[in-house]
């Protein structure tokens, strides 16, 4: 289920001049290591608490958006590059954002698909926003 997702995702916030926050989970720091192939250290932070963590970034001024289908996300090709600390939210490739997050986002990001699938997986569409966020794409 977690696979090389977050090493991959940590080699694109390497690629871009993200960190990369993750949950305390006992899977994540095997998740991580799985499919990271940088040569050096990269900035990870764990988050010991992340709703707390979330709260408080937005209470930081950071703007916190979701990569979700919601009624009012932008379109990837939409979202503009950041232009302040953003913090971008990534949820199961199933169940999406806990419904407990989706309150401390202040927007929502969509990546449209034409096919029949009903998701990217986490490295693939965090790799999208992440791009599109650092004004790459």
């Amino acid at each position: 289920m977690h696979g090389a997702n977050l090493g991959t995702l940590l080699r694109t916030c390497d690629a871009v001049g993200a960190c990369l926050a993750v949950p305390p989970f006992g899977w994540v720091d095997e998740a991580v290591a799985r499919g990271n192939t940088l040569r050096r250290s990269s900035c990870v932070h764990r988050v010991g608490d992340p709703l707390r963590w979330l709260a408080a970034e937005r209470a930081g001024g950071a703007r916190v958006l979701g990569v979700e289908l919601a009624d009012e996300a932008v379109r990837l090709a939409d979202l503009p590059a950041a232009r302040r600390r953003t913090v971008m939210v990534l949820g199961h490739e199933a169940t999406g954002i806990p419904p407990e997050a989706l309150d401390l986002l202040d927007g929502a990001v969509e990546i449209p698909m034409i096919g029949t699938g009903t998701s990217l997986n986490v490295a693939v569409a965090g790799s999208l926003v992440l791009y599109r966020l650092a004004g790459l794409l």
